[in-house]
């Protein structure tokens, strides 16, 4: 591809042009990924690189076209751009606590902030909370409810069937001393590195990655490969077939040079099935150490901290991380990077970085934390009596909402037949010996979407709000979002005795799932 100097630009120009053509930042990385991934054509060398001005604005007016009329075409006029919250970056969407561990199906905090804020607009006409109040999450998954009261002021309430659920929720709404958790940081740390030291997987991660280095500069440059790829120079799929048989004698060869032992000797449980020799026993390490730990908010930190990271290293391809179909224990050509990949054989990497990244979140969080109290519940939000419960965790806490009684729930409840709440950490279930409940999950996926799956759906989402009904202010606000596709919540509604007074529907963005469509949510104000 040729063009005119005139029109070439460096990263920088082009992140000010971009900008100031679509009236958002755009940032350089931005612009980095455009190249990377094959949008638009690169010119120049790395470190001197240049984009052409007028293929970027192509781009853009292709596929900018207004996201939001072409979303609206989609999904209908009445969708409500506001909530797409669309202007903020992931950085945002993942604010402070609320990355410390991976979850399936949580809001993002800034649907949190608004309904539970005291701002106004033209689709919030009045104020539903005040500081001080209490707000109730009762499927309270993964706490960002409780988080986002915590900052504006709020005490909160959350009741969850999973027990590593909630210890997620309370790990992140619980003030610590930094200083002691950076202390057994640097421990647990230093017995990994020495365990590390007696075997030869540091050596053969380098070389392995060296060899791959060399592989994928000479087969898959970049961006050329992806630009040729996208413009269906290349058959994707038969080339990169070509390449996994390449290489693989070279992998073979490294894990004889180095005496890698690969898989484990069976695979009855998950850790045993997904989880390469050597990392299974670096997660052993690093767990005989946490159980040391005797300041029980720190363990269960520091064990939030390995979880994250142990999801990180199943043995898998980069592409599946969020369906685990089949385990991958050996180099693979990798989709979402276009070349070579392979799979994890040593946790110390993610730990080093989870472990620094929740400690400098926890600090983050510590600057906007209110003196308000969050506490998540384990139990049955069809029949846990909160009162009583709260009374024996927290008799101060429990006193206090006895007497201001709740004022609202907010909310997402599981969807029909979606999400297995347990298996999406079986991984930690079994390492750290959890009780699983998921027989009493409500709308599991192992359940399905049939016509029983919908009724036991309908009967279990009016049975918790029914039990909770008992613990609030007479004036209460409930906030459930849902994508009700099968409309069961304005039966859910009737059987609770309440009515559904406001809907909002909002376009879901940025979603990490493989499936892109056009996806919307509404959020039910029922009184």
């Amino acid at each position: 591809m040729h063009t005119d100097k005139q029109d070439l630009l460096d990263i920088k120009e082009a992140s000010d042009l971009a900008s100031d053509y679509l009236g958002k930042k755009v940032t350089t990385s931005n612009i980095t990924y455009l190249i990377q991934y094959g949008r638009i054509h690169k010119f120049g060398d790395n470190g001197s690189t240049q984009i052409s001005k007028s293929e970027l604005i192509d781009y853009y007016d292709q596929h900018r076209g207004s996201k939001e009329s072409i979303w609206k075409e989609r999904l209908g006029d009445d969708l409500n751009w506001q909530l797409s919250f669309d202007n903020y970056t992931e950085a945002e969407t993942t604010k402070h606590v609320h990355r410390l561990h991976p979850y399936k199906g949580k809001f993002i905090p800034q649907l949190v902030e608004y309904f539970l804020d005291n701002h106004v607009d033209k689709f919030k006409q009045e104020v539903f909370f005040q500081p001080g109040d209490i707000v109730l999450d009762p499927f309270c998954g993964s706490g960002t409810t409780l988080v986002q009261a915590n900052e504006l002021g709020l005490n909160a309430i959350g009741i969850d069937i999973s027990y590593f659920n909630s210890i997620i929720s309370n790990s992140k709404i619980t003030k610590y001393n930094i200083v002691e958790i950076q202390t057994e940081i640097k421990r647990i740390t230093k017995a990994l590195q020495l365990f590390l030291q007696d075997t030869f997987i540091s050596e053969f991660e380098d070389k392995l990655l060296s060899e791959l280095y060399k592989f994928n500069l000479k087969y898959f440059p970049v961006p050329e490969f992806k630009y040729k790829v996208r413009h269906k120079e290349i058959d994707e799929k038969t080339y990169a077939y070509e390449k996994e048989k390449e290489f693989q004698p070279i992998f073979e060869k490294l894990t004889n040079e180095f005496n890698i032992k690969i898989r484990q000797d069976n695979s009855s449980s998950f850790l045993d099935k997904w989880y390469s020799q050597h990392v299974r026993d670096e997660i052993q390490i690093v767990y005989s150490e946490i159980q040391k730990i005797a300041n029980q908010d720190i363990k269960n930190i520091i064990s939030i901290m390995l979880s994250r990271t142990i999801r990180s290293c199943r043995a898998t391809t980069h592409s599946d991380l969020a369906t685990l179909l089949e385990p991958v224990f050996t180099t693979y050509y990798c989709h979402k990077h276009g070349k070579m990949c392979k799979p994890l054989f040593s946790i110390y990497k993610w730990w080093q970085t989870y472990s620094q990244d929740t400690a400098k979140r926890l600090v983050q969080f510590d600057k906007l934390r209110t003196e308000t109290k969050q506490i998540c519940l384990t139990g049955d939000s069809r029949t846990l009596d909160i009162f009583d419960e709260l009374n024996i965790i927290n008799p101060e806490y429990g006193k206090l909402a006895s007497k201001k009684k709740i004022k609202g729930i907010f909310s997402s409840p599981p969807y029909v037949g979606l999400i297995d709440y347990h298996e999406q950490h079986a991984y930690a279930y079994d390492l750290f010996g959890f009780e699983r409940k998921d027989q009493l999950e409500i709308g599991p996926l192992y359940k399905g979407q049939g016509r029983e799956a919908k009724e036991s759906y309908v009967q279990g989402i009016s049975e918790v709000l029914i039990n909770c009904k008992k613990y609030l202010a007479n004036d209460y606000d409930v906030f459930l979002v849902s994508n009700d596709k099968y409309n069961l919540y304005p039966l859910i509604a009737e059987k609770s005795g309440m009515k559904i007074v406001n809907q909002y529907k909002r376009p879901v963005l940025n979603r990490t799932e493989k499936d892109k469509t056009a996806y919307s949510e509404i959020i039910f104000h029922i009184k």
